[in-house]
C-alpha cells in the first residue's frame, strides 16, 4: 500500500503518453509460497487496463522465482521495487528487495539490482515520499529495514535495521467472531507493514505479534529511525494489526487487524506523529460466526469510502466515512475467488481489482462512486497466486 503522496502521484498520471493504463502484479512464484503452499506465478506481470470496462490484457511477464509478492513505486514513476518473500538471500535467513527501471510507454521492467531485506519473509515495502529510501517490513524476521535509493534507482545496503521487541499478545484474539480459530501469529514479533506519513517526518509499522503500531521519526540524511514519543499505540490484545491506511486529508488513520477482524479508526496528529483511537468495529457483517483473516484496507481516491478484504469469508466490505472520520458498515461483495490477499482501486476510482491468492485469478469490480458499492464486471484475469497490484504512471 502506498503512502498518500505516492498514491496521488499515480492518480495524476495513470495513463502513459500513448494513452495506455498500465499496471504491474506481484505474485508468489516459488515452491516456498505463502502459508506453506506452492507459488504458481511466474514473476511480475504487466497488464493494460481498458478504462471503459476495467478488463485487463496481459502484455508481459518479468520472470522471477523469488516471490516478488509486494510491489512499490518510486514517486517519480521511474522505478519499481519488489519485496521478495523468500528467506536465505545472502545467508542469515534474509529475504531480498529488487529494484527495476520502468519503461513508461510499455511498462517493461529492467532489473537494476537486488539487496538483502535484512530479515526473513519481507511481506511489505513502501517508498518514502522523498524518494530517498525504501522501507521494508520483514514478517518472519520481525524486523524493519531502511534501504537507501541511489540517484539511478538502485538500492544500497540498509542504513538502519530495527529488531522489534516487547511482550507478545495473547494467542486468542480479543475481538474475534464467535467460533473463530484465527490465531497463528503471536509466537514472536511479526512486522507486517511499514509506511511513512504524507509529510515524510514519521514512519509507521504494524507488528502483528506485539499487537502494536510502531512509530518512528526518520532522519533523511542518515536514514536512521528513532522512536517517537510515544513509540507505539496498542490494538486490542491478540487482534494482530496487519495493514493500515492514511486518509487523503492526512488527519485520520485506519488499522485493519488480521486475527480479530477489526478496524480501528484514529485521529492523527501530524505535528507530533501521534494516534488517538476513536472507534473499533468489525470488518465482517453482523452475526458472522466462524474463522476469518483480514488482509487489505484501502480508501477510495475521493476519501468517501474505506474498503477491507476478508479471507475465508472471501469478501470485500465497504464503509462510509463521516465528516468526523468515523466508519459505518455499508455493504459487502463476494470476491468471486478464494482467499483475497489484497486489492487495489484504480487511480480514477472506477474499478477495484482483487487478488484471489488461492483462486489464481484477479477479479474486477466496478465501483459506484456515490454509494461505494461494488458490482462484479464478469472479468476474471488468470494469474498464479496473485498478491499485489500497482498502477504505473
Amino acid at each position: 500500500m502506498a503512502a498518500p503522496a505516492l498514491a496521488r502521484a499515480g492518480q495524476s498520471g495513470a495513463r502513459t503518453a500513448t494513452g495506455r493504463v498500465l499496471l504491474c502484479v506481484g505474485t508468489y512464484s516459488n515452491p516456498q509460497g505463502p502459508e506453506r503452499s506452492k507459488g504458481r506465478g511466474q514473476g511480475i506481470y504487466v497488464f493494460e487496463m481498458n478504462p471503459a470496462n476495467g478488463a485487463l490484457t496481459q502484455r508481459e511477464v518479468i520472470p522471477s522465482d523469488a516471490n516478488p509478492a509486494w510491489l512499490a513505486l518510486h514517486p517519480t514513476g521511474k522505478y519499481l521495487y519488489s519485496a521478495n518473500e523468500v528467506a536465505n538471500f545472502g545467508g542469515a535467513n534474509s529475504g531480498s528487495v529488487s529494484a527495476y527501471t520502468v519503461d513508461r510507454t510499455t511498462g517493461h521492467l529492467t532489473l537494476l539490482n537486488t539487496v538483502s531485506s535484512e530479515g526473513a519473509g519481507p511481506a511489505h515495502m513502501s517508498v518514502h515520499p522523498s524518494g530517498k529510501f525504501a522501507l521494508v517490513a520483514n514478517y518472519a524476521g520481525g524486523t524493519e529495514a531502511v534501504l537507501p535509493i541511489h540517484t539511478n534507482g538502485e538500492l544500497g545496503p540498509a542504513t538502519d535495521v530495527i529488531h522489534n521487541q516487547g511482550t507478545l499478545g495473547p494467542e486468542q484474539p480479543h475481538s474475534a467472531p464467535v467460533g473463530s480459530y484465527a490465531f497463528s501469529g503471536h509466537d514472536k514479533p511479526h512486522a507486517h507493514m511499514i509506511q511513512a506519513d504524507a509529510s515524510g517526518r514519521y514512519v509507521f509499522a504494524a507488528d502483528l505479534g506485539l499487537d502494536h503500531i510502531l512509530i518512528w521519526k526518520i532522519d533523511l540524511e542518515s536514514g536512521k529511525l528513532t522512536p517517537n514519543d510515544p513509540p507505539f499505540v496498542a490494538v486490542p490484545p491478540g487482534d494482530g494489526p496487519r495493514h493500515f491506511v492514511f486518509h487523503p486529508n492526512g488527519r485520520w488513520f485506519y488499522s485493519l487487524q488480521e486475527e480479530g477482524s477489526t478496524l480501528l479508526a484514529f485521529d492523527y496528529d501530524s505535528q507530533q506523529g501521534r494516534l488517538r483511537e476513536k472507534q473499533t468495529l468489525s470488518s465482517l457483517p453482523k452475526g458472522f460466526v466462524g474463522t476469518n483473516f483480514t488482509s487489505e484496507v484501502r480508501i477510495s481516491p475521493d476519501g468517501k469510502f474505506l474498503y477491507a478484504a476478508n479471507r475465508l469469508h472471501d469478501s470485500v466490505a465497504w464503509f462510509s466515512i463521516s465528516a468526523a472520520g468515523m466508519l459505518t458498515f455499508a455493504g459487502e461483495e463476494w470476491t468471486r475467488g478464494d482467499y483475497p490477499r489484497s486489492f487495489t482501486i484504480d487511480p480514477t476510482g472506477s474499478f477495484l481489482y482483487c487478488c484471489n491468492q488461492r483462486g489464481d485469478a484477479i477479479t474486477t469490480f466496478r465501483v459506484n462512486r456515490s454509494t461505494g458499492a461494488l458490482s462484479f464486471t464478469g472479468h476474471y484475469t488468470p494469474i498464479g497466486t496473485p498478491a499485489n497490484v500497482v498502477f504505473l504512471p
